[in-house]
């Protein structure tokens, strides 16, 4: 390894626990554990065939009047009250 970086994950306390359990099992650190781990699924999603998405195509006339794509929090209580 050439470099590595320090970051912080979220885990779940059983998860977290497992995983210790299964480091000190195996004579590996937890980070030895987690790297190997993340290793393995990208290594089967990399060789996963690649499928087509086909999205759907919506015609219309553009946003609705009002809308304004780059203010989240307006988008936001737009799409609340469409669902109410």
């Amino acid at each position: 390894m050439l470099c590595c970086m320090r970051t912080t994950i979220d885990l779940d306390d059983e998860l977290l626990r497992d995983a210790k359990q299964a480091a000190a099992a195996n004579g590996v650190t937890l980070t030895r554990l987690i790297e190997d781990a993340v290793r393995a699924v990208l290594q089967r999603r990399a060789e996963l065939p690649r499928q087509r998405l086909e999205l759907p195509v919506f015609h219309g006339n553009g946003l609705r009047p009002g809308i304004d794509l780059a203010d989240s929090a307006s988008l936001l209580e737009v799409m609340d009250d469409a669902a109410r």
